[in-house]
């Protein structure tokens, strides 16, 4: 079991495949792209797949495969399909912007995949376009945000639990939460709100702090009612809506924050072990998985990591906005 030094007990690990993406997102990339990792950087999946293997026997039981966009990864259905074999673990998900979903999903059902999140920010094709600077003549065009919608209907068809994680952005999508939040009526298991953090692209965004979304939500006549049920591994908060058969969740990491319960690790697409979001140590994995090291140098360097994990976060002192910044910070680098 890996318990950090305050207590916390940590057995959730997120496992970033890849810094790329089919989408240019304004909090989360320039408009101009980013210089991607080289192909002999990142991990292969032999390598995550035997780190996987040792932190199961340290207590990781859940596993979130995130990105970058995972999908773009050749081979990464086969990967998850591999995770859920590990003894130990319990439970392997998917984080994606929804865009090459719909052509994995079969697999991913196979697969056993046992939950679905979907990045989406907007349910208007034109701020859609805007938000993620996907031109019209786009291939990806095609799928659009009510294609996207469908293709989370379906994938609850399938029997897959499908959560859609929305970032409010003053300015851009204020207007349509209460549209986005009602997707947790009839088409999906939960809408989640998540609270804009200043890392990379992002500082220089304003967010929507949860509580106003809260307010706007109720202004639009939605009865937000408490709720103690939990769905899933992270810190949300849900409320329950009447005549919803979904929930509405809020994750407020900046204006209320939950560091004292968090349970996760993460670890980049090119193998360094991050024990906090939004702290700059990382133990290097990489290294350890291709120079021959044993299984249980690696658990020792995991429990080092974990041994290290700060109490919490400290986003306001994230003040430095140069591009240098910016780059080491950015979410499709960390793992969202």
């Amino acid at each position: 079991m890996l318990i950090d030094s305050f207590g916390r007990t940590l057995d959730y690990l997120r496992v970033s495949v890849t810094d790329r993406c089919n989408l240019r997102c304004i909090y989360c990339m320039p408009s101009d792209g980013v210089e991607h990792q080289s192909h002999e950087a990142i991990l292969r999946f032999e390598e995550a797949h035997r780190f996987c293997r040792v932190v199961a026997n340290l207590g990781i039981r859940r596993i979130k495969i995130t990105g970058g966009e995972p999908l773009v990864r050749k081979g990464v259905v086969p990967f998850i399909r591999a995770l859920t074999a590990i003894p130990g673990i319990e439970q392997v998900t998917l984080t994606t912007n929804g865009i090459l979903l719909d052509r994995h999903l079969d697999e991913l059902a196979a697969a056993k995949v046992a939950g679905i999140n979907v990045s989406l920010d907007t349910l208007n094709p034109e701020t859609f376009r805007r938000l993620t600077r996907l031109r019209s003549g786009d291939p990806s065009a095609s799928a659009a945000p009510a294609v996207i919608v469908k293709t989370m209907e379906r994938a609850r068809s399938l029997g897959i639990p499908v959560k859609v994680n929305c970032v409010p952005l003053r300015g851009i999508n204020e207007g349509e939460l209460a549209r986005i939040a009602a997707l947790a009526e009839k088409t999906v298991d939960a809408v989640r709100f998540i609270e804009l953090m200043p890392l990379g692209y992002a500082a220089g965004r304003e967010p929507i702090p949860g509580g106003e979304v809260r307010t706007i939500l109720e202004r639009c006549s939605l009865l937000l009612c408490p709720t103690a049920e939990c769905s899933g591994n992270g810190p949300a908060t849900y409320f329950a809506v009447p005549g919803y058969s979904g929930r509405i969740g809020f994750i407020n990491a900046v204006s209320q924050g939950f560091c004292e319960t968090c349970n996760r690790l993460r670890l980049t697409p090119d193998g360094q072990l991050k024990p906090c979001l939004a702290s700059g140590t990382a133990w290097d994995l990489r290294t350890l998985l291709r120079t021959g090291a044993a299984d249980s140098q690696i658990a020792e360097a995991v429990t080092q990591a974990a041994a290290m994990k700060p109490a919490g976060h400290w986003f306001s002192a994230i003040t430095d906005r140069s591009p240098e910044n910016c780059k080491d910070t950015a979410m499709f680098r960390i793992g969202g």
